[in-house]
């Protein structure tokens, strides 16, 4: 029988694409919800959507340690794809299955670049030091992981060519985020390097093969398909 999967932070940007992918592949699928995500207008679509798929909700918190503990030990795999503003958290996640003791693999909340190789300056630096953190508590407990590291996701950064949040005015159906036209900044003195955009749904359906792929056992999984390189 196919591992069960539960995945936290849901009705974020990535997570609602491996939840999609999940389902799609056959996995029992389970989703940590908290009751105030299925009163809320927006994201209680994206709910109804996993519960149409198929997908099973576990209600319960990051920061309630019981019920995290709960939905853990109904699964065989967790996957965190929580935001930034909550990586911290993630040591809950790792307590919790310490405690449960039948979680055969960890897939932390990395899902961009491979935070042990990069040099980089604020802001990113304090996001990236937390995911190293996250790291090595997860290898220090001793948890079984696979870390997947894809550098961009195409659909949050090619819209405004790599400045989040710089876009232009009248978006449109095809282009909700068109690109900034009025200032676009250059970093000078860099070499030409190739870079890595990934569809999310790719993203999502190379995560959830992972978990049936031994070779990715302890392994950071790197997603960078011969094709889609800029």
């Amino acid at each position: 029988m196919a591992d069960k999967i539960l995945i936290i932070g849901v009705t974020g940007y990535i997570g609602k694409f491996i939840v999609a992918a999940s389902a799609k592949s056959g996995h029992p699928t389970f989703v940590l919800v908290r009751d105030s995500t299925v009163s809320d207008p927006e994201k209680s679509k994206i709910i109804e959507n996993f519960k149409a798929s198929g997908v099973t909700l576990v209600f319960g918190d990051i920061n309630d340690h019981q019920s995290l503990v709960k939905a853990i030990k109904e699964v065989d795999v967790v996957i965190s794809a929580i935001g930034s503003e909550h990586l911290q958290d993630q040591e809950n996640i790792i307590a919790a299955i310490k405690e449960a003791g039948n979680v055969k693999r960890f897939f932390p909340s990395e899902f961009g670049n491979d935070v042990d190789r990069l040099h980089v300056v604020e802001p990113a630096k304090s996001v990236y030091n937390v995911k190293v953190q996250i790291r090595r508590a997860i290898e220090a407990e001793g948890i079984p992981y696979t870390y997947v590291a894809f550098n961009f996701s195409d659909g949050f950064f090619l819209p405004t060519l790599v400045q989040p949040g710089a876009t232009a005015p009248n978006p449109t159906p095809t282009t909700p985020t068109p690109p900034p036209q009025e200032k676009v900044t250059i970093l000078k003195g860099m070499p030409l390097l190739d870079t890595v955009f990934d569809k999310e749904g790719d993203i999502g359906t190379c995560t959830i093969k992972a978990v049936d792929d031994p070779r990715t056992l302890n392994k950071i999984l790197y997603i960078k398909p011969p094709r889609n390189i800029y």
